[in-house]
């Protein structure tokens, strides 16, 4: 026969379990509103940056008014119209898993080691007066230790590097995490990705020789992290080749030509 006064504390602990369990529950469920709408404040915060818009005390909403949030097709590199993929609800890197939105990618190409890739990216368009002044793309690749994701934003001409922000990392603090350093990061403005149609905007070992022909296409190296440093730009290498936004930028080129 169970003696019930010693199953006592047992079911005491039972029911505290079951009652703790489902306020970390509802806490999770209630909270997941605000925390989503916190990440989307802080893309957009990161995306500012990268553009060199943002300003420090100013509505983030306000400052992302004139930027413009939009689907490419990294194939063929045309917009993807709305009422077939919304951008809101557009989740990039669960679509790089997906069956139906994610590809894997071949072993020679995927030289950023991403392993899969999506379809269809993330790129945001800022306009000034109804022209486009720059876009922010969305790039990623892996470093020493993690996979490193960043927001780089193209001037006017679709070649001339504006900004970049280095928003999420596993890398060394003090040594490959200085991609995060905005004393690093200046050092990309006015920087070019393309040299005759070819990716040549890379990071160099220790500091660039401004004298040299090369130094318009070259960002200074991160001190003894020289893995980290090729990381950047091999994900530099991929994402605006032909299996990232060079396809993009390409159509976005001829039609600034033809309407201009």
């Amino acid at each position: 026969m169970v003696d019930i006064r010693a199953a006592k504390p047992f079911y005491s602990v039972l029911i505290l379990a079951f009652a703790c369990s489902a306020l970390v529950a509802g806490a999770a469920v209630g909270l997941r509103p605000k925390q989503e709408a916190n990440r989307q404040l802080d893309r957009q915060k990161n995306i500012l940056y990268a553009a060199g818009l943002f300003e420090e005390g100013k509505s983030i909403d306000e400052l992302f008014a004139n930027v413009e949030t939009r689907l490419v097709d990294l194939e063929s590199g045309e917009f993807v119209p709305e009422d077939q993929l919304d951008p809101a609800t557009f989740n990039q890197r669960r679509a790089s898993l997906s069956s139906d939105q994610g590809r894997p990618i071949d072993t020679d190409a995927d030289i950023a080691r991403l392993g899969r890739q999506e379809k269809y990216s993330l790129v945001y368009v800022v306009k000034d007066d109804d022209a486009i002044s720059q876009v922010v793309l969305p790039v990623r690749g892996k470093g020493l230790w993690s996979t490193m994701y960043a927001y780089v934003a193209i001037d006017s001409d679709l070649n001339t590097v504006r900004g970049v922000s280095f928003y999420e990392h596993g890398e060394t603090p003090g040594l490959g995490g200085e991609v995060a350093n905005p004393r690093w990061q200046q050092g990309w403005s006015g920087k070019k990705v393309y040299k005759e149609d070819e990716v040549a905007l890379r990071v160099v070992k220790g500091t660039i020789d401004e004298t040299s022909p090369d130094a318009p296409y070259e960002i200074d190296g991160l001190s003894g992290a020289t893995l980290t440093s090729n990381g950047v730009s091999d994900l530099l290498q991929f994402w605006f080749g032909d299996h990232g936004f060079q396809p993009f930028l390409s159509q976005l080129k001829k039609k600034e030509h033809s309407n201009g």
